[in-house]
Formats: C-alpha cells, sequence, structure tokens
C-alpha cells in the first residue's frame, strides 16, 4: 500500500537552464505500474499548481518502458494514451520495451520471445491473455492473440514515441546517448539500450543527458547525466525530474515498504 507522497526540496540553480518561462517534468520508466503512474500524476498537478502558472507552459516528457514487468502496462498505455489526448503537453519516448512490444506485434519469432522473457509476459496477462494461452499456444497463435488483444488505438500510441527531445540545456533520452556521436547524429539502437558506454562517460554530451533505463538506488545526479529510473516496479518509487530556469527538483511516489516487493531486474 502507498505511503507517504514526498517532494524532494529544490536543488541550487546550476548552469543547465530550461527555456525561460517554461517548466518540464521528466518521468521514470513505469513499467505497468498504474497505481504509481496515478499517483504521479496527483503529485505533479498539485506540485505545479503550488509552483503557479508557467507562462511558457508546463510540459510532461515520459522517458519510455511504459510497459512490462509490472502488473497493468495496457492500464497504463490507456492512461497516457487519453490524458495525452486531453492535456496536448505530454511527450514520449521509445523505451526498449516499447521497440521489443512493437516487433512482436509485426510477428517477428525472436521478438515475442524477447517481449515475453523480458516482462511481456505481465504485459500480455494485462491485455486478457491467459496464463494457459501463454503456456499452450504456440508462435503463430500466440502472435495472432496478441494482435487481437492489442487495441489498434494502443499500437498506434506506441509508434508514434520519439528518441531524443531536447528543451533548452537538457536533452531526454529512454537510455543514453553514444560519447563518439554528436546528439543529432546518434543511432536509435543506443538511444534505446546502451550503457556502460554512456553510463561511465565523464565528459561532457553538449548537453545535460537526462535518462531512465539504468535501475538506480536513487537519483544518479552526475555533471553530464542525471539517471531517474528508480525501478518502480518492484520499489514503488516512480520518479518525476522537475525543471525551471536554472532549478530541478524531484517529485516522487514512496511506498512505506519500498524495495521489499520484488528483486530489481534489468534488460
Amino acid at each position: 500500500m502507498l505511503g507517504l507522497f514526498r517532494k524532494r526540496a529544490t536543488q541550487p540553480a546550476v548552469e543547465h537552464h530550461v527555456p525561460e518561462g517554461k517548466r518540464v517534468y521528466a518521468i521514470g520508466d513505469i513499467h505497468g505500474r498504474l497505481d504509481l503512474l496515478d499517483s504521479l500524476i496527483e503529485r505533479i498537478d498539485a506540485d505545479d499548481a503550488e509552483r503557479g502558472p508557467a507562462p511558457g507552459g508546463t510540459d510532461w516528457i515520459f522517458l519510455g518502458d511504459l510497459v512490462d514487468r509490472g502488473q497493468d502496462s495496457a492500464g497504463v498505455v490507456e492512461r497516457l494514451r487519453t490524458l495525452s489526448a486531453e492535456r496536448g503537453n505530454m511527450r514520449f519516448l521509445t523505451g526498449n520495451h516499447e521497440e521489443v512490444m512493437l516487433l512482436a506485434l509485426e510477428g517477428k519469432r525472436d521478438s515475442l520471445r524477447l517481449f515475453d522473457r523480458i516482462g511481456g509476459h505481465q504485459t500480455m496477462l494485462s491485455y486478457g491473455i491467459s496464463e494457459h494461452e501463454l503456456a499452450s499456444l504456440d508462435y503463430d497463435a500466440l502472435h495472432d492473440r496478441l494482435v487481437a488483444a492489442v487495441p489498434q488505438s494502443h499500437r498506434q500510441f506506441l509508434e508514434s514515441f520519439e528518441d531524443l527531445i531536447a528543451v533548452g540545456d537538457y536533452a531526454f533520452v529512454h537510455a543514453g546517448v553514444h560519447p563518439a556521436n554528436a546528439l543529432d547524429a546518434q543511432r536509435q539502437s543506443d538511444l534505446r539500450w546502451i550503457r556502460s558506454k554512456f553510463l561511465d562517460h565523464p565528459k561532457d554530451f553538449g548537453k545535460m543527458i537526462v535518462h531512465g533505463h539504468t535501475i538506480s538506488d536513487d537519483v544518479e545526479w552526475r555533471d553530464n547525466r542525471i539517471g531517474i529510473d528508480t525501478g518502480a516496479f518492484a520499489t514503488g518509487r516512480l520518479t518525476a525530474l522537475g525543471l525551471e530556469g536554472g532549478d530541478r527538483w524531484i517529485v516522487q511516489t514512496w511506498p512505506e515498504d519500498a524495495g521489499k516487493s520484488a528483486a530489481l531486474q534489468v534488460a
């Protein structure tokens, strides 16, 4: 059961800025946790209202991996699809889990196997495919069942996601960027899957990179990147980074039993 919702104090002003009058919230990997998403939406709305209207508007950027592992990926996709249509101020990045799900829907055999292995099993259950079907259907039949189960509106929504979003001195990606390539020349595979070459790089990337994909115990504040994947599907800590001018702050869900519900999994 959810405990307190905590908002971290604003960090000291830094050298990186978003455009004057603009407010941005970046949301980390949700992984099927509709309960945490609903709570975080409520908390961000309250934080946004408390700070007063931003003259340039408030934008929400979801860093990808909406689906897999948690119990209600279908609910997460539907919630954000409808909320985005209503509000019009939300943008979404493609995570590696969205990539694999879309490839599985296209009928790629290896992708369906990978999808099931990295958390798509729970996603298929959330779309109404039974455990019996998952255990008994052959590849072709399971693919047909998956295509029938996922609404076309959900598929089109996932297909509309972006790979990199730049706002002022910040660049938002799912996994990271390759240090050898300029931001406007990144490979899609790196933006969605990269780890060590990005995480271990000590130098500037041209912008402050805000990313998810790699789980950390808490927000990773580095000189060249900010990691906000706090393992929500297992820990109950779904994290949002707020940015305005040169200020930055964190809004999180924080259940009383954080980190005790499941072992962290990385894929």
